[in-house]
């Protein structure tokens, strides 16, 4: 099977090329980053100079834009957006239907809500209940 390209038009009138994943056939900008390891789903979308690590999902729908960083086996959920420079921690899960703002963080292993909203620059914190989840409180 060849390389399948698909260009698009963004606001500003630039020609932006994606191609299709190994791994779910999502469409990832070719300037993009993303570990043959990690799923993009194939309605969901990776931006130019993103970069999606070892073992991540992208679910169904979900969009990360341009420069965003979605660490080891991270999850974004269905239709969840991610935005420019946000940075989701390792083991970490954006709910369907969530937003984290340009520049956000999400600490490693945190659990951002179904619909919820992390506003840009702010940073998501693991509860409690989070970490014992991995392993890492008391």
């Amino acid at each position: 099977m060849g390389i399948s390209y698909v260009e698009f038009e963004d606001e500003a009138g630039v020609l932006r090329r994606y191609r299709k994943h190994v791994n779910g056939r999502g469409l990832v900008s070719t300037t993009a980053k993303v570990d043959a390891t990690a799923f993009v789903d194939p309605t969901a979308y990776v931006d130019p100079g993103a970069e999606v690590q070892r073992g991540a999902q992208i679910e169904h729908g979900a969009w990360v834009e341009a420069g965003a960083i979605i660490a080891e086996r991270a999850t974004v959920g269905v239709n969840a957006r991610v935005g420019q420079r946000a940075v989701i921690g390792r083991n970490a899960v954006v709910g369907p239907f969530a937003v984290v703002g340009s520049g956000a963080k999400v600490q490693n292993g945190a659990r951002v809500p179904r619909e919820y909203v992390v506003e840009s620059a702010a940073e998501y914190r693991a509860s409690g209940d989070d970490l014992r989840r991995l392993g890492l409180a008391a």
